[in-house]
């Protein structure tokens, strides 16, 4: 167990607010939509290098106290090549490190460069497992809201393990917060809520939209094309779609690129990694379901690569309706 979590849920409320403060800024003096590079994870664009250094910054001066592993995508190593650890103090070992930091300073990058919507800053801290080290041993979860130019107020949430999930609403011009309520949705369907599967890029969206039509016709019959019963959001970010989940705006939704790219018989392209579900333990500790699409406990290794396939559910009752369907889908696909 992680000893203090409270104090590293202040360190990362902290950075946080730090990287919301800088994208703030660059907005004057950034073209913050170029591409800077590729990595093995995405495409780091301007607005991602924006706050590369403070990360390191940041991680430096938390090893004063507590050596650490950082986790995040684009980190270049003492010989200048890309590595997605890097172990603080610089120069010490990774085995000797007491936590794993995984992080995605800014998660939903396509969108906030555009100022069309809100990215996140996530963070997820475990007891250091070397290279087992994996989703579920995170202990301590952090997300903040990166606003777009227009918004007043940004939203942050954390979890500690077995503590429940919590959040504020901060003024942006007072820095004043106040308690933000996380309800998920209890209802048991999809009748005129959110609902959708991911099909954020070309490649696997006909095969989104064939696992969405199968789930609606299960739930609510053949599809009546004169009443929009059911709606979709394609929020370009995982740490969004999970809090869209843990608000109550959205009941269910499906990243399943990995599978689907199985299914074509494709090279693994574009997807969700584990770095993107930094903050699982949030929506988990506010009650939100998420399973790896085939019905079990999403997990995965804590690194920058590994394709994850996901499935999120609002509550059990709606998981036990949903489901079923989408898992019977992916077996007449071949796949489960």
């Amino acid at each position: 167990m992680l000893s203090n979590p409270e104090s590293i849920v202040a360190r990362l409320k902290s950075f946080q607010a730090t990287v919301r403060s800088l994208l703030i800024d660059a907005r004057a003096t950034a073209d913050l939509h170029a591409v800077s590079r590729d990595s093995s994870a995405d495409t780091i664009y301007a607005i991602d290098a924006v706050v590369e250094p403070a990360l390191v910054a940041f991680c430096q001066d938390w090893a004063k106290e507590t050596p650490l592993v950082l986790i995040a995508e684009g980190l270049e190593g003492p010989d200048g090549k890309e590595v997605e650890s890097l172990a603080f103090p610089f120069g010490s070992r990774a085995e000797d490190a007491t936590i794993r930091v995984i992080v995605d300073p800014i998660d939903g990058t396509r969108g906030i460069m555009y100022d069309k919507r809100p990215a996140w800053a996530l963070a997820g801290v475990a007891p250091n497992k070397g290279a087992n080290t994996r989703l579920r041993d995170i202990e301590v979860a952090v997300m903040t809201e990166l606003p777009t130019s227009k918004m007043g107020q940004a939203d942050v949430l954390w979890a500690i393990k077995g503590g429940g999930a919590h959040g504020e609403r901060v003024d942006l011009r007072t820095g004043a917060a106040e308690p933000l309520p996380l309800r998920p949705s209890r209802a048991d369907d999809l009748r005129h809520g959110f609902g959708m599967v991911v099909d954020f890029f070309p490649g696997t969206k006909v095969l989104a939209a064939e696992a969405m039509e199968h789930v609606a016709a299960g739930l609510l019959g053949p599809a009546d094309v004169s009443k929009a019963l059911v709606f979709a959001d394609q929020y370009i970010s995982t740490g969004g779609q999970f809090y869209e989940a843990i608000v109550g705006h959205d009941r269910f939704n499906a990243d399943l690129r990995p599978l689907f790219y199985r299914v074509q018989n494709q090279p693994e392209g574009l997807c969700c990694h584990p770095y993107d579900c930094a903050t699982l333990l949030v929506a988990e500790e506010a009650g939100v379901v998420v399973t790896d699409g085939l019905g079990r406990p999403l997990d995965g290794p804590l690194d920058t690569t590994t394709g994850l396939s996901w499935a999120l559910f609002a509550n059990d009752a709606l998981r036990a309706r949903v489901e079923p369907l989408l898992t019977g889908f992916l077996r007449g696909k071949g796949v489960g």
